[in-house]
């Protein structure tokens, strides 16, 4: 039996929606450093607030790109209160499942959208019932703000 079914292999191998928004309406990074899956998404969003257009960057296992990419298509075209609701669960059942072990990985994605819809909200003035109490934590190993990781990480240079 193979690990990985045919839709994430797919999402691995050919990803969608690589890459950065310049000057995007909203930005959320997500991931740990000490276990390497780190992603970064970044958002456009129209006057009606419909997400006109996703895109991401992901450190990480085939899993976690694929979670990233199924994630980015998922929410485009929707609008911000429905990306919202998109939770990792949703994730997995559309790429048809991942090992168990692999679960954390739309849990990043999931993470990472949040991120991005809560950076969008605080620039742009804007509340939604989603985000009451919702307080962005880009490392999900730490409690505080304390240790996270530098968006050059994600710079397209090579170090």
């Amino acid at each position: 039996m193979a690990l990985y079914n045919d839709t994430v292999m797919d999402h691995f191998l050919n990803p969608h929606n690589v890459g950065e928004i310049e000057n995007p309406d909203g930005k959320g990074i997500y991931g740990s450093p000490v276990c390497g899956d780190m992603m970064m998404v970044t958002l456009s969003v129209d006057e009606n607030e419909v997400i006109t257009d996703a895109k991401f960057k992901t450190y990480g296992c085939g899993s976690a790109i694929a979670s990233s990419s199924m994630a980015t298509d998922m929410i485009k075209g929707m609008k911000v209160e429905e990306a919202l609701e998109v939770s990792n669960e949703k994730i997995v059942e559309e790429l048809g499942g991942l090992p168990a072990i692999k679960i954390h990985c739309s849990v990043l994605a999931e993470h990472a959208i949040k991120n991005a819809i809560y950076d969008y909200a605080q620039t742009h003035g804007k509340t939604y019932a989603g985000l009451e109490g919702y307080v962005p934590n880009t490392d999900p190993d730490e409690d505080d703000e304390e240790e996270g990781f530098e968006e050059e990480q994600f710079s397209d240079e090579k170090k």
